[in-house]
């Protein structure tokens, strides 16, 4: 088999993954739920751990000697992740406080990365139904609950404002408003998760620029999406972003954009 008819294989399975793992998780968003806490305050439910154990046996089935970096599993030290050329990057469930919050805007993230570029990713909103994923070189698709239709998505910027910018529902930033308050007029449009990606990707929206921590998995699959429908992701130096580059798994401050991130960077 070919590598692109195997990535597209694998498209085909991480999709019905992220499917399962989205199942998984409204059986306990549904009920009542308890919520812990990690080292770093961020919440931990149930349906994080059952999003995780969906998705780790799946790709154990799907790509058994590919290695898988999940947000919910072991976090491997760096000297062993320096040799992957391949892995799988998962985030079970993005915006997990918004899953406390039950506004549903919450996403299953999975993406292949080869070589520190996100090249299959398919991100899933589970309350709506919504489904999005990307091969890179290939184009970009999104499928919603209503219709079970599969619609080719590209970004649709605008050349004048209103610029349209989605930002965190949960993470305040005073950068952000300094920034946008050089660019003219915007429409604001708040959302959880990577959903943010894929309005941009969708023609929705224009412009999502985040300060302060990401970790590579809450992007990665977004990042794919965004970016097989014409977008870009950058860091604010303009380089492009990439995972697993050190020991940190951590993002850099990044912009994600419609159009080129030239004209966004030289005032962020």
């Amino acid at each position: 088999m070919s590598g692109a008819d195997q990535h597209a294989d694998w498209l085909t399975g991480i999709i019905d993954i992220a499917e399962l793992a989205g199942a998984a998780i409204l059986d306990i968003y549904r009920r009542d739920f308890d919520v812990e806490f990690k080292h770093d305050d961020s919440p931990l439910t149930a349906a994080d751990m059952a999003a995780h154990r969906a998705i780790a046996q799946g790709l154990a089935e799907l790509t058994p000697d590919v290695p898988v970096l999940s947000e919910e599993g072991a976090h491997l030290p760096w000297d062993r992740r320096r040799q992957w050329q391949r892995y799988w990057l998962v985030d079970p469930l993005d915006g997990t406080r918004e899953f406390v919050k039950r506004n549903g805007e919450f996403t299953v993230n999975i993406a292949l990365v080869e070589d520190g570029f996100p090249i299959l990713g398919v991100v899933h909103a589970p309350v709506t139904g919504l489904m999005a994923w990307a091969r890179k070189g290939e184009g970009a698709w999104r499928r919603d609950a209503a219709t079970g239709a599969a619609q080719r998505i590209e970004v649709a910027p605008r050349s004048t404002p209103p610029w349209r910018v989605v930002g965190s529902r949960s993470h305040r930033d005073g950068r952000l408003a300094a920034f946008l308050e050089s660019r003219g007029p915007v429409a604001m449009m708040p959302m959880g998760s990577s959903l943010k990606f894929i309005a941009i990707a969708c023609g929705d929206a224009d412009l999502y620029l985040r300060h302060g921590p990401t970790s590579e998995w809450d992007t990665a699959a977004g990042q794919c999406v965004l970016e097989a429908a014409g977008g870009a992701v950058v860091a604010l130096d303009g380089a492009p972003l990439r995972c697993n580059q050190g020991e940190s798994l951590l993002n850099p401050s990044f912009l994600a954009c419609a159009g080129d991130p030239k004209q966004w960077l030289s005032t962020t």
